[in-house]
């Protein structure tokens, strides 16, 4: 990804484009952060946010006529968000102290004519700026004209304190030099750099400056700036705060045009601008503002918490809220796009992202309720490929589901043949490794219902369909696999295959299009077995894979299958093509189990009802943190061992390898009258295992073919470490990138096993 390519990505997440309230502000006030404090009665903070923004507060905040509150989220639900009044009454409380220092001097002296609001802002925006600013103003006050048209608002006090904030800037009121006079006006003009008229409170009449058709002064809307070089006008319109937004841009323009640059370069979102801001008011109740005491413009302090407490505080983060992933790094994708580029930017040090980079399940859930379609899971995908490529990816991200890869697709479980007693394949039913490893005595049942429905004989492929390398970002492998199983289709007759598992079939369409495939469920919607299960007349909510997110009608053909076994189907709050992980997707339990069964447990937890699931792994998630749920094969081939299968326990790493080679050499032997594959030798040592050590180990994912090596190698090299008070001995072995260690005792013809652990990791040295 290179700067261009983040840029583009970062634009499509939109959380940082400022509220409608904000957009529509003439000098964009954070209002969202304003009204915030206020309703936590933060008035103190309410404050800096008004001085933040405005320049004047205590008089702007009193007569803003608040043009944002007609673009006002809340409006669209209810009343709007009284924006007005709650600034008024912020700032009728007591203010926070405020030291303010005059700017060292750039050496340049700027006029303003008049003393209204917009001359005002402008002299304090300059001010600021290192300007000498001088403002002219006819009558014996400044600030004349802000009393005579709100004299109801602005006390007089009020009016005097802002001033004497001016003066403390250093700016210099000449009071009773009336700046549309012909005197005043020349020397004005012989005297200073710039020059800016208030048009609130000034005519201009003598300022020889082009005017339009009505007498009105041409003023270019960008830049405030007139048709004569160096001065710059403003404020001729009844509204306070664009006559304050004038005042400011006139003082921004003014510098540029002292400083020799652009006057308008850069300024597209001056004043109100669309924003892209997304907000969803789905579930929002409209509510009524809180009604003002009559009469009144502010509110009491408790009514003004209650009013600011309605505020929506829009920002969209509509991925943040259904991906437990993306919440738990604490930001959104803009930030995780920087953090990523950042990332593999990293040549030598540490990489903080790693665990973001790996822990995203890829499901594309994000993408599915963005309104701009920011993928997160294409951006993690393209990093980890990345990562691999340059030698980055550390082991322990994803090895443990890579050698689980391998074993499946290894003489231990992989195979392909015809029906037995048929020559050809007009089908080729692929289980896939998961649904083998969680339910081995319902594959061949399913496979027998095929065989007994289907003409033109059909096939069996075990194996994997190569997702756990494509998750990992190893394309290499991914490819090389796709390869191999390409030849091994080929070998069958290239039948159309028949796919249990969604993964598959949605890696089928996008690394293998040339290989006709359709889903299990699809077949058996047009082929049904009976029913067997006892009780079917049940309400369910259905699981759907996330790898379904796009297969409505494969959704559906499940939903048929329910109905048929006469279950009543209830829709979960997110489903179809909303759906969540279950924690498995994008070997999210590998990087980080933690936050993997964090998903499971949220998923598990939106409805109390029973769930089923047509995704063997989603099952065995689920059922893990003790949620009631069914495999979809559980209706029409129940496993008789298991007389309520909505708690069937979800087979741990040993006993899901195991089933699958149990499930190969009982094919081969029952139906093609083969001999399964021998045992390795290591195979054959016998372990005693507790049960709180297993689960330690299925934790730590540790297999005990892991610990079968590591005592081999131990008691065949001696390289072990004896224990004398114990009478444990302990050993370590890497048959991979993973070094596995062992406490372990010998125990009649076999050992027992105190304690595994493992490291996963490389370490590099002489």
């Amino acid at each position: 990804m290179d700067q261009k390519g983040l840029r583009e990505l970062e634009y499509r997440c939109i959380q940082e484009e400022p509220p409608w309230c904000t957009a529509a502000c003439p000098i964009h006030v954070d209002v969202r952060t304003f009204v915030g404090h206020m309703g936590h009665e933060r008035w103190a903070d309410a404050w800096k946010v008004l001085r933040k923004h405005m320049p004047l507060p205590a008089i702007l905040g009193r007569i803003c006529d608040a043009p944002c509150e007609s673009r006002c989220k809340r409006g669209e639900a209810g009343d709007a968000i009284r924006i007005g009044a709650l600034e008024r009454t912020c700032v009728q409380t007591e203010p926070p102290a405020l030291r303010i220092l005059p700017m060292p001097s750039n050496g340049k002296r700027v006029a303003v004519a008049g003393s209204g609001l917009s001359s005002l802002t402008a002299a304090w925006d300059l001010a600021r700026k290192g300007y000498a600013v001088t403002v002219f103003e006819a009558r014996q006050q400044p600030g004349a004209g802000l009393r005579r048209f709100h004299p109801h608002q602005l006390p007089s006090e009020i009016i005097e304190e802002e001033i004497d904030k001016l003066s403390s800037l250093g700016i210099t009121f000449e009071l009773g030099c009336d700046p549309d006079s012909e005197e005043i006006a020349s020397r004005i003009l012989d005297s200073f750099n710039a020059i800016y008229l208030g048009l609130d409170t000034v005519s201009g009449r003598v300022w020889n400056v082009e005017r339009d058709d009505q007498g009105a002064i041409c003023v270019d809307a960008k830049s405030q700036a007139t048709r004569r070089t160096g001065l710059f006008a403003g404020g001729q319109t009844n509204s306070p705060v664009w006559q304050t937004a004038q005042g400011r841009w006139a003082a921004i323009s003014i510098d540029r045009y002292l400083q020799g640059v652009s006057l308008t370069a850069g300024r597209d979102k001056e004043g109100p601008f669309e924003t892209r801001l997304f907000i969803s008011l789905k579930d929002v109740a409209p509510l009524p503002a809180v009604p003002l005491p009559e009469g009144q413009g502010a509110y009491p302090p408790a009514d003004a918490r209650d009013e600011a407490r309605r505020c929506l505080q829009c920002e969209c983060l509509e991925c943040v809220k259904v991906c437990a992933y993306l919440e738990k790094f604490g930001a959104y994708p803009k930030k995780y796009a920087r953090e990523i580029y950042n990332n593999l930017s990293i040549v030598i040090g540490e990489h903080p992202a790693n665990r973001l980079i790996n822990s995203c399940s890829l499901c594309g859930l994000c993408e599915q309720v963005c309104p701009n379609d920011f993928a997160m899971q294409d951006l993690c995908l393209e990093a980890r490929r990345t990562m691999v490529k340059n030698g980055k990816m550390p082991p322990a991200a994803h090895e443990f589901a890579l050698l689980d890869m391998a074993f499946s697709l290894s003489n231990r479980f992989a195979m392909a043949r015809h029906q037995p007693g048929c020559e050809t394949s007009e089908y080729a039913f692929f289980p896939g490794c998961q649904l083998c490893a969680s339910a081995p005595g319902q594959v061949t049942e399913v496979y027998a219902h095929l065989r007994a429905t289907l003409a033109g004989g059909v096939g069996l492929m075990l194996g994997c369909c190569g997702a756990p390398a494509h998750w990992a970002g190893s394309q290499a492998q991914c490819d090389g696999h796709t390869a191999d199983f390409t030849t091994q289709w080929e070998s069958l007759g290239k039948p159309q295959m028949i796919l249990a598992c969604a993964s598959c079939l949605r890696l089928f369409k996008e690394h293998l299009p040339m290989i006709p495939a359709v889903s299990l469920w699809s077949v058996l919607d047009m082929h049904p077995p009976q029913v067997k299960a006892s009780e079917n007349s049940r309400t369910v909510a259905v699981h759907d894979p996330c790898t379904t997110r796009h297969e409505a009608e494969l959704q559906a053909c499940v939903r048929r299958l329910l109905d048929k076994a006469g279950v009543a189907v209830q829709e979960l709050a997110l489903g179809q093509e909303e759906t969540e992980c279950c924690g498995f997707g994008g070997l999210m339990q590998n990087a980080n189990s933690d936050l993997a069964h964090e998903v499971a447990q949220r998923r598990a937890g939106r409805d109390p009802v029973d769930y089923i699931a047509y995704c063997a792994m989603c099952r065995d998630n689920l059922v893990a943190t003790g949620k009631r749920i069914l495999h979809l094969l559980d209706l029409y081939f129940p496993d008789p061992q298991h007389t309520d299968p909505a708690l069937r326990p979800r087979p741990g790493w040993t006993q899901r390898q195991q089933n699958r080679a149990w499930l190969k050499s009982k094919l081969l032997k029952n139906l093609w009258n083969e001999v399964p594959p021998e045992m390795e030798s290591h195979q054959n040592i016998k372990l005693e295992i507790s049960r709180q050590v297993a689960e330690r180990m299925d934790r730590r994912r540790i297999l005990e073919e892991d610990l079968q090596r590591v005592i081999q190698h131990a008691e065949a090299s001696g390289e072990r470490l004896f224990h004398p008070a114990s009478g444990h001995y302990k050993a370590a072995y890497a048959p991979h990138k993973v070094t596995f260690w062992v406490e372990y005792s010998p125990t009649g013809d076999g050992y027992v096993v105190h304690n595994a652990y493992a490291h996963r990791m490389e370490v590099y040295g002489p």
